[in-house]
């Protein structure tokens, strides 16, 4: 027996069948970086073209005084905002093909240093006469986006190289020979970020699961290149199985000093001080740890920075255990290590922590392990919360909480603690 249709749903099978499909507009954005070693600049050039697509880009400025040399195709206004100090530029741009042109500072020292300090000054991004390492966050600033609807960007970024400059390396898929693909799915303005590297280089590459990795240097920087991928390649199966992410490429950067004796994490990218050791001498690897912030991509809010510092120490020691590249008696020295410096660490919330609070952040963390896998029967353990955490946009510590009490299935004795008050 047949029933008849609702009016209703008629109506609606009636218009998508009449109603061809919209699809998105798609509007070039191209960026075009020409690097200025003599003034420390870079010449950055976003070119739209459909102008009328985008109602407006407003730009975060910050207040260092970075960004100069504005010129717009439409209108360009700079306002003064809050905090004190701080800038903001909106570009309105014009009908048809339309940019905007201006000049960025690439050199940044790593902290502010007195003028009367005798203090040597380290570099977080710099530029010499040969090579340039830079951040893509820093060549376009963050910007809130107001387009048209229907309206999808798909961006390019291209380089133009001093004389005598040979590459130039980038998080993002190669598409020429300076040239890249810009597309992240989480972001409505595609913009480059992550750790750049250009210059007269020395590279290696290998593919470990579905990624390309690159590390490159400047030549004569003392790069460990091989000592690189080799730790890479080790860890790299331990990594997967807590983080199953596959970032279509990871490029390491390094540099020797003035730049930062340090490690940091960028989008699919890592700088590393090629002076500094792989491994270092308390047993856990920079390398590792700022791997970990890569794929666990963990946004800790509302004073909880301890947890994703936290989870990447904790993991730069687990992960290296765990693929058999440390010995029990290393462990335990590394745990006498980690109790020491954290003896006199009384809370691990804060906006900023030190290494004595991530020392105690990890201690804490692998007392949770071993009570999920208490009460779990070993079925389940911290892995479980950290896949948890990396599909989060943000985490505090009372979500960590909650999100560890439905692992265990029910309330955390550890979790309790003082620490977290």
């Amino acid at each position: 027996m047949r029933y008849p249709l609702p009016l209703s749903l008629l109506l609606l099978l009636s218009l998508l069948v009449s109603t061809p499909l919209l699809a998105a507009k798609n509007v070039d954005l191209d960026y075009y970086v020409k690097l200025l070693p003599q003034s420390d600049q870079a010449e950055v050039r976003l070119t739209l073209s459909k102008g009328e697509a985008v109602r407006s880009l407003d730009f975060d400025l910050g207040n260092k005084g970075d960004y100069s040399a504005f010129k717009a195709d439409g209108e360009w206004r700079i306002n003064t905002g809050q905090p004190a100090g701080s800038q903001r530029g909106v570009w309105r741009p014009t009908s048809g093909k339309a940019s905007l042109t201006y000049r960025v500072r690439i050199s940044h020292a790593h902290a502010p240093v007195s003028p009367v300090s005798s203090k040597v000054v380290s570099f977080d991004t710099r530029m010499t006469p040969n090579w340039a390492l830079m951040r893509g966050e820093d060549l376009v600033p963050p910007a809130r986006l107001d387009q048209q609807d229907g309206t999808q960007l798909v961006s390019r970024l291209e380089f133009e190289l001093p004389s005598g400059w040979i590459s130039v390396e980038t998080a993002w898929p190669r598409i020429g020979k300076n040239r890249f693909r810009i597309d992240n799915v989480s972001r409505l303005f595609d913009r480059p970020t992550g750790w750049m590297l250009a210059g007269t280089l020395g590279s290696r590459r290998t593919r470990l699961g579905e990624t390309d990795v690159t590390v490159t240097a400047p030549q004569g920087q003392g790069m460990r290149r091989m000592d690189v991928l080799t730790m890479l390649t080790f860890v790299w199966p331990q990594l997967q199985a807590v983080f199953p992410r596959n970032p279509p490429k990871l490029v390491v950067v390094g540099a020797a000093d003035p730049m930062w004796r340090g490690a940091t994490a960028g989008n699919n990218s890592i700088y590393l001080n090629s002076t500094r050791p792989v491994v270092s001498e308390s047993g856990t690897s920079p390398l590792v740890r700022e791997l970990v912030h890569v794929f666990s991509r963990i946004n800790d809010n509302q004073r909880s920075e301890w947890i994703g510092d936290g989870l990447a120490e904790y993991y730069a020691i687990e992960l290296m255990r765990r693929a058999g590249g440390m010995s029990e008696d290393r462990y335990q020295t590394v745990q006498t290590n980690l109790t020491k410096v954290s003896r006199k660490v009384t809370t691990l919330r804060g906006e900023r922590i030190n290494a004595a609070t991530v020392a105690r952040a990890v201690l804490l963390l692998q007392e949770l392990d071993r009570e999920i896998r208490q009460q779990t029967r070993n079925e389940k353990s911290l892995d479980n919360v950290s896949q948890g955490l990396m599909r989060l946009d943000t985490v505090s510590t009372k979500e960590f909480i909650q999100l560890s009490e439905s692992v265990i299935g029910g309330p955390s004795t550890v979790l309790a603690s003082g620490l977290l008050q």
